[in-house]
């Protein structure tokens, strides 16, 4: 069961290695099961299966480039499965002068999919995080949700990933992560409530123990 008290900690086994799957003669590393990924071609075979599926020709003059498209625009939409999130955050720098204050990166755009339907979701995170000697540049902060945002995500797992990532790899005083977004398994498809926003939070250190710090966050990313 999810302890919200306690951060999971990153296991090195489910992260791939970057590879360039654009080129098609690339060896296909293992997924985070340890099954071999599937090539290309056969990822593009799936597409044209779910093209027919749907009631259309793959091989009508719209659809015939449709295949190569979909698994380019994958690569692009799951990319962070290739990537460490933790590697990103390790290059840190000590000469702050003693600063010890909150440092915080607001509305961070996101897109991700849900991994119940996969449709997007499209929102913002808001970071903070209190240093204990050392800090690190705001873009890390940035491509640490990208990283989570672009694989199959919900969002609460979402949120608490990057705010364990980062109190895990930088061993701050408090870490705060609020993520706010729209998600279309809900705005286009089933109860289709267009204009509603899901709002999570993961608040460690500081944050959770001292009401003091976690009002001054909140009140520093503005009304929600």
């Amino acid at each position: 069961m999810f302890d919200p008290a306690r951060p999971a900690r990153l296991d090195p086994a489910h992260i791939a290695p970057a590879r360039d799957y654009r080129d098609p003669a690339a060896a296909q590393p293992a997924t985070i099961t340890g099954e071999p990924r599937p090539s290309r071609a056969e990822a593009e075979a799936a597409v044209r299966t779910l093209l027919r599926w749907a009631g259309d020709d793959p091989d009508r003059e719209g659809l015939v480039g449709t295949p190569d498209r979909v698994v380019r625009a994958y690569e692009e939409f799951f990319a962070g499965y290739q990537e460490d999130p933790a590697d990103i955050l390790r290059r840190t720098f000590e000469e702050t002068d003693g600063y010890d204050e909150m440092v915080l990166l607001k509305d961070i755009r996101l897109e991700s999919h849900c991994e119940h339907h996969m449709v997007p979701i499209i929102g913002v995170a808001h970071i903070a995080y209190l240093p204990d000697h050392r800090v690190v540049g705001i873009s890390k902060l940035a491509r640490i949700v990208e990283v989570f945002a672009k694989r199959l995500q919900i969002q609460e797992k979402m949120t608490a990933q990057i705010a364990n990532t980062i109190n895990e790899v930088l061993e701050p005083k408090g870490v705060a992560v609020v993520i706010e977004a729209a998600h279309q398994c809900m705005t286009t498809r089933g109860v289709k409530k267009p204009g509603v926003n899901m709002v999570t939070s993961r608040m460690l250190g500081a944050f959770r123990d001292d009401p003091t710090t976690r009002k001054e966050f909140l009140h520093m990313i503005g009304p929600r």
